[in-house]
């Protein structure tokens, strides 16, 4: 699990959106498993397993739950009801309002969906963008259990997050970016230990193991 951290305007969304082909950039080139993708549909990006959870969570707001879940494996060749089955399982709560309309479920409920909805056609990278923006403390603690748990199951994640502390302590290694620069670079502990890391993004303290 790589970590994306800086302050709001330093392009790491930006980043994800270039790597999912919802933007071109103007020069340099995006590789992922030995391909170019630079300049490929989004639709084609997914197809060759990238999966972006993007910031706002990007739900198909009139459509249920189950047919969230449905499109999210739509026009790939990856993904089985196995997939499915086992989302719900994820995250139990989902398969409660499996018929419920994806805009009346609660933040929390909405995050937990739109990475299930990214799970479930087997992504080989999954991008998440800011999924603890908006949520209550007890919830953004469940979601970076969560996102613990697919690491530990062998998920490659690349994590945008302004809780830095938070994703500091789940990943292994972190990029640190000032308008569109890495100025600073290595694993997760190296930096949540360094001064300039601390007083810049986690107000002087330690970062919980």
């Amino acid at each position: 699990m790589v970590a994306l951290l800086g302050a709001n305007g330093s392009g790491k969304s930006t980043l994800l959106r270039a790597v999912a082909g919802v933007l071109t950039p103007d020069r340099g080139r995006i590789r992922f498993a030995g391909a170019d993708i630079t300049g490929w549909a989004p639709h084609r990006v997914a197809r060759h397993g990238l999966r972006l959870v993007p910031e706002g969570r990007g739900l198909l707001a009139r459509m249920t739950v189950w047919e969230n879940l449905l499109m999210g494996q739509y026009a790939t060749a990856a993904g089985t009801r196995r997939d499915l089955d086992a989302a719900l399982e994820r995250f139990p709560v989902l398969g409660q309002r499996r018929a419920q309309i994806a805009s009346t479920l609660s933040g929390g409920e909405q995050q937990m969906l739109a990475i299930a909805r990214a799970l479930v056609a087997r992504p080989t990278l999954l991008m998440l963008d800011e999924p603890s923006l908006g949520l209550a403390p007890r919830l953004v603690r469940q979601i970076f259990a969560v996102v613990a748990e697919l690491k530990r199951e062998g998920v490659t994640i690349v994590l945008v997050e302004q809780n830095a502390r938070q994703a500091l302590a789940v990943a292994d290694r972190a990029y640190i970016l000032e308008t569109g620069q890495v100025v600073l670079a290595g694993p997760a502990a190296e930096l949540a230990a360094g001064e300039a890391v601390q007083r810049a993004y986690l107000g002087g303290g330690p970062v919980p193991g």
